[in-house]
C-alpha cells in the first residue's frame, strides 16, 4: 500500500506516518454517505492494513462537514429485497473487517455521525469526538428502522438511551455519547486531530503482537460465559508469555528500562 493517498480508491484517502495509518472518508459534498461502492473500499483497505506488519494502529475521520451520515440513500429506492440484503451484507462485511484486523481502530468524529455512520462509530475499537460532534441513529424518521446500526451501538449504549435513540431519532451530543459509553473523549474542535494522534502513538508504542491478541481476545470472551471466558483467556496470557515481546518487556521492567520490541509471532 502507497504510504500516502492511494489512487486505487475512489472514496477514501489513505496516509501512513510511522506506525500510525490514517484511512480518511472522501466525500465531503455528501457527508461521507456509505454507498455499496464506499463501503467496499473500506473493507478492503482495512484488510490490506491488517496485513500490513508496519501499521500498529489506524485511525479512520471523514472529510468535510461531516463523519459519516450513514447509507447511501439514493441507492435504496425502488430496490428489490435482495438488493438491500446486499447492502447490508456488505455494510457487515465492512464492520467485520474493523473488528477483526489486529490493529486497534480509533474513529477520530466531529460533525454527525448518524445511521451506519453511528454503527460505524460504535465498531471502531475506540473513539474520541469534538465537543460539537451529534450522533443519532434517525431511521425511525425516514419508515427505516435503524436495525443494523442497532447491532454496533447496543453493544456500547445503556438500553434506555439505545432505545430512545431508535424511538424517537433524535440525536446526542459527544457529552452524553462519553456518558453512555458510545466513545472515549470528547475534546475541542481546534484540537480532535492532535488528540486522537497522541492516543494512537500512546497504542502504538507498545509491542503490535500483543496489542493484535489482546484485541482479538477482548471481543472473542465478550459472548462467552464468564467461566468460559477464563478458561479462554488463560490460553491466550499463557501463549502471549512466551511470545519475545512479552518476555522482552517483562525484563524490561525488572530492569528497569524501555523495552525494545521484536514483534515476532508467538512460539509454541
Amino acid at each position: 500500500m502507497d504510504r500516502n493517498h492511494n489512487p486505487t480508491y475512489k472514496h477514501i484517502l489513505i496516509e501512513v506516518s510511522g506506525r500510525i495509518a490514517r484511512v480518511t472518508m472522501n466525500q465531503p459534498d455528501r457527508r461521507n454517505v456509505l454507498s455499496v461502492e464506499h463501503m467496499k473500499e473500506l473493507t478492503e483497505c482495512f484488510r490490506a492494513l491488517g496485513n500490513n506488519g508496519d501499521v500498529s494502529v489506524v485511525i479512520l475521520n471523514g472529510n468535510g462537514p461531516a463523519f459519516c451520515a450513514g447509507h447511501d440513500l439514493r441507492e435504496m429506492i425502488g430496490r428489490t429485497g435482495e438488493f438491500y440484503r446486499d447492502i447490508f451484507d456488505v455494510c457487515t462485511c465492512m464492520m467485520d473487517a474493523i473488528q477483526s484486523i489486529p490493529q486497534p481502530v480509533i474513529a477520530q468524529v466531529h460533525g454527525i455521525a448518524t445511521a451506519a455512520g453511528c454503527q460505524l462509530v460504535a465498531t471502531c475499537d475506540l473513539a474520541v469526538a469534538s465537543e460539537t460532534a451529534k450522533f443519532a441513529t434517525p431511521g425511525v424518521n425516514i419508515g427505516l428502522f435503524c436495525s443494523t446500526p442497532m447491532v454496533a451501538v447496543s453493544r456500547d449504549l445503556h438500553r434506555k438511551k439505545m432505545l430512545e435513540m431508535l424511538l424517537t431519532g433524535e440525536s446526542i451530543s459527544a457529552q452524553e455519547a462519553l456518558l453512555h459509553g458510545l466513545i472515549n473523549r470528547v475534546v475541542s474542535d481546534d484540537s480532535l486531530v492532535r488528540e486522537t494522534q497522541v492516543l494512537a502513538e500512546s497504542i502504538a508504542a507498545s509491542s503490535s503482537i500483543v496489542i493484535g491478541i489482546g484485541k482479538q481476545a477482548f471481543y472473542r470472551q465478550l459472548e462467552m460465559l464468564q467461566s468460559q471466558a477464563y478458561a479462554y483467556a488463560k490460553e491466550v496470557m499463557s501463549l502471549n508469555a512466551l511470545a519475545p515481546d512479552a518476555q522482552e518487556g517483562m525484563c524490561a521492567f525488572i530492569e528497569k528500562r524501555q523495552p525494545q520490541w521484536v514483534g515476532d509471532e508467538i512460539g509454541d
